[in-house]
């Protein structure tokens, strides 16, 4: 066991502080106020920074990473009336405080797509527009791999990368200590680095976001909360968003984006929309000054679920941990503010980072963050129309990837609500997942039963808790075809699921539904 945790356990006043040594105050060097808490501060209170127009083509809500990508990518393609609205400040709930990694190689070829084009916004498209730095700064990633299984898994990455011109190499334990001096590599098997892999700046990405936007013609509200979304039915039965309410004005529109995150359920239920996600305690520490650890890569340790991300002369450390705690009441009064971070839940994280780099032993911690992250019950984002009600599109639920994905995902936004359909293959996004990435006309598609999440789990809060907390401490586990859950089985069989298990069935799952996989001779013991 390590001296912070031995420290930690003996050390009481630590668990209301930070464990590495001492520091100053765990907020005082930090640019935005997220000193208020949710006990003493809420929303910004007073008049909109402008007033809210009669009309708009679109109406985004929220201000954090994908409603400032979807706005900007919206005014790009040409939409002219492109409203955002943010109840607070740009950036407040949850994209402030993010750490802002983004890594660009992942299992599935679209989001490695997704990913690229992110990163080519923030380090080339804003700052060619606006002549502003986003603050994107590209240190490198490196992933490491403690035993085969999982040095293959990378293997498999960087041959999908090389796909798609993504440099990636393969390093050895001795390679690995010649680039990261400071790290540990008794236990390593390899590593996979991605030399052009970086960190963005989530308030510097989201106010040049604003500035390209309105430099285009989007119209971004602040202190503008949504009261109530209208819907109509038209002549055939179908609803409608027909307007938006805030506090201080309706706004009339046929297309509202819920960007809200942690908030996506809240505002889905003014539409009559069933937005299935959860919102849980995401966190991490920034650490004092250390000597040598200028230029190093990021760190994501899979097996350790414990992520180093580089941080000037300093580290933030994070991960997922396997018992994560809920939001349990979402508050509307929440904005800046910060949970206390809870040192039994975290504490495995600061074990696998001092056994990676053993310098993080004697050295303090300086701030602890601790927010709200949104969760889906199969740890993908939400994207795309909603089934109830014509005209109200989803980007929400991004499971802690918002930054790294906001890009790509507000691109393939954007173009879903002008021309009806994604660029990309968005069918893993897609809260309908009809037939609208397989090329079939917006009506035809709205016709197709839904399938990601059956009517009878989206609303089903035991399900969504269970299986979201589950898709979240599997968040770093190595990527297997056809790999079935455990949480939130058992939901929805049929009258013979009892005698075919008797038989030795083994039971696959979907949409809630225990199907027959295959039968095993020597019987099979039931999920």
């Amino acid at each position: 066991m390590s001296y912070l945790s031995r420290a930690w356990r003996a050390a009481a006043p630590w668990r209301n502080l930070r464990p590495f040594s001492s520091a100053s105050g765990p907020t005082a060097k930090k640019s935005v106020p997220y000193q208020k808490t949710l006990q003493e501060e809420g929303p910004g209170s007073g008049e909109p920074t402008r007033p809210p127009p009669a009309s708009a083509q679109v109406v985004v809500v929220g201000g954090g990473s994908l409603g400032c990508q979807t706005t900007y990518h919206l005014a790009k393609l040409g939409v002219s009336g492109v409203v955002l609205l943010e109840r607070d400040r740009l950036t407040s709930g949850t994209t402030w405080h993010t750490a802002g990694l983004l890594w660009q190689l992942r299992p599935s070829d679209v989001e490695v797509e997704l990913l690229a084009h992110t990163r080519d916004v923030v380090s080339r498209d804003l700052p060619a527009e606006t002549g502003l730095h986003t603050g994107w700064v590209e240190n490198g990633g490196l992933f490491i791999a403690s035993n085969k299984q999982r040095l293959d898994e990378y293997k498999r990455l960087m041959s999908l990368g090389k796909v798609y011109g993504v440099e990636s190499h393969v390093l050895t334990p001795s390679q690995t200590k010649d680039l990261y001096p400071l790290m540990n590599i008794d236990d390593l098997y390899g590593t996979l680095y991605v030399p052009k892999d970086g960190t963005m700046d989530p308030a510097g990405t989201c106010s040049t976001l604003a500035r390209a936007a309105t430099a285009r013609g989007a119209t971004i509200i602040e202190n503008c909360p949504v009261t109530g979304i209208q819907v109509r039915t038209d002549d055939f039965g179908v609803k409608r968003v027909h307007a938006v309410e805030t506090a201080h004005g309706t706004i009339q529109t046929p297309c509202v984006v819920n960007c809200a995150g942690v908030w996506a359920r809240a505002l889905g239920r003014l539409a009559g929309v069933h937005v299935p996600l959860v919102g849980m305690h995401h966190a991490y520490v920034v650490t004092e000054r250390i000597e040598g650890i200028q230029n190093m890569p990021n760190v994501r340790d899979h097996d350790a679920s414990v992520y180093l991300r580089l941080q000037g002369d300093a580290l933030s450390v994070g991960g997922y941990e396997s018992n994560p705690i809920f939001w349990e009441e979402v508050s509307d009064k929440f904005a800046f503010g910060l949970f206390d971070l809870d040192w039994d839940v975290f504490m495995q994280h600061i074990e696998g980072a001092v056994n990676r780099v053993p310098v993080l032993e004697k050295t303090g911690i300086k701030s602890t963050v601790c927010g709200p992250e949104s969760f889906t019950a199969d740890h993908k984002p939400l994207m795309g129309e909603a089934p109830e009600v014509r005209g109200f599109f989803l980007g929400c639920g991004f499971n802690s990837a918002g930054m790294m994905l906001g890009g790509g995902c507000g691109r393939e936004l954007a173009h879903w609500i002008i021309h009806g359909r994604p660029e990309k293959d968005m069918y893993g996004y897609d809260i309908r997942q009809r037939a609208m990435s397989w090329g079939a006309h917006p009506d035809v598609a709205m016709s197709l039963p839904s399938r990601r999440f059956h009517h009878s789990l989206t609303d089903n809060n035991r399900w969504i808790r269970e299986r979201s907390h589950e898709s979240y401490a599997k968040n770093y586990s190595v990527v297997f075809p056809h790999d079935e859950p455990l949480a939130g089985r058992n939901v929805r069989k049929d009258p013979l699921h009892e005698e075919l298990l008797r038989q030795g069935c083994v039971f696959q799952e979907r949409h809630g539904w225990e199907r027959p996989g295959w039968f095993s001779p020597g019987g099979a013991a039931p999920v």
